[in-house]
């Protein structure tokens, strides 16, 4: 499988999946920010990197065009958001669909958008964590391909959860990417995903990490 990585930032679930030895090739790594740190580390793991800046496009349509025209050169079959932060057209997602990917930091779908730990915190829930879905057009509400949960501790704050979650989803990102590689995960006509051939969690004294929902 050969897949396009896009960021926006840091790149640290980024380096989770260049780091965990799966059986794909990162054709490239792809930013919309010239200056974003996570180009740094994709280049010293050796692999491409490329800009797509959208300061320098009119409007977000322009901008999905030109990304898409360079993800297109790499003739990915799978394109992962890791810490990508643009809201992408309809027309963006139709292009890769069911063939494009994201994690975000809450089990969705609680939590939809930013500030999730906060908003977790505040709603007294006693669970938090990260999800990996497929991308739709609705925001963060695709077929949900694996999660991790972890528990919110009453001194938690934003923060601490935040990091929590943080590892949590360096875990379990790198595992969905495995499942796709290895042709595990089946979208259904109901509009949800499975894992084939994986039976109970992959727990710790962290989190449980689920495969399906």
């Amino acid at each position: 499988m050969r897949a396009v990585i896009l960021i926006s930032g840091r790149g640290s679930n980024m380096r989770a999946l260049l780091e965990a030895d799966l059986p794909v090739d990162i054709a490239c790594v792809i930013s919309n920010k010239p200056g974003a740190a996570g180009l740094d580390i994709a280049a010293a793991h050796g692999v491409a990197i490329a800009v797509v800046d959208h300061r320098l496009h009119p409007d977000r349509a322009e901008f999905d065009a030109a990304l898409a025209a360079e993800i297109d050169r790499h003739r990915p079959d799978l394109v992962i958001l890791a810490g990508f932060m643009r809201v992408l057209t309809e027309a963006f997602v139709r292009r890769y669909e069911n063939r494009l990917i994201n994690i975000h930091p809450a089990l969705l779908p609680a939590f939809p958008g930013l500030h999730t730990h906060a908003r977790a915190i505040a709603a007294g829930v006693k669970l938090h964590g990260c999800t990996v879905h497929f991308v739709t057009p609705e925001v963060d509400a695709g077929p949900i391909i694996a999660q991790a949960a972890v528990p919110v501790l009453p001194d938690d704050t934003p923060e601490r959860l935040a990091a929590r979650v943080l590892r949590q989803e360096h875990r379990v990102f790198p595992l969905a990417v495995r499942w796709l590689a290895e042709g595990r995960v089946r979208l259904g006509e109901d509009g949800t995903a499975a894992v084939i051939g994986v039976t109970g969690g992959d727990a710790d004294h962290e989190a449980l990490v689920s495969p399906n929902g």
